[in-house]
């Protein structure tokens, strides 16, 4: 894969897979001792590349 590209959603893992039920178990054993970090606010990376393109335009 090459950077550029995002990993699907676990939704669209059974497209990739082309089995859902495969897709599921596969899923279900990696997250199984996983714990969810639901994160809120505002996104840093969203940030840091607006504040790199307002740079690039006050430089012009």
């Amino acid at each position: 894969m090459r950077r550029s590209e995002q990993v699907p959603a676990p939704v669209e893992w059974g497209q990739v897979f082309g089995d859902e039920v495969l897709a599921t178990a596969i899923l279900d054993r990696l997250l199984h001792h996983c714990g969810i970090v639901s994160i809120n606010g505002p996104s840093y990376r969203l940030k840091n590349g607006l504040a790199a393109i307002e740079g690039d335009n006050t430089a012009a």
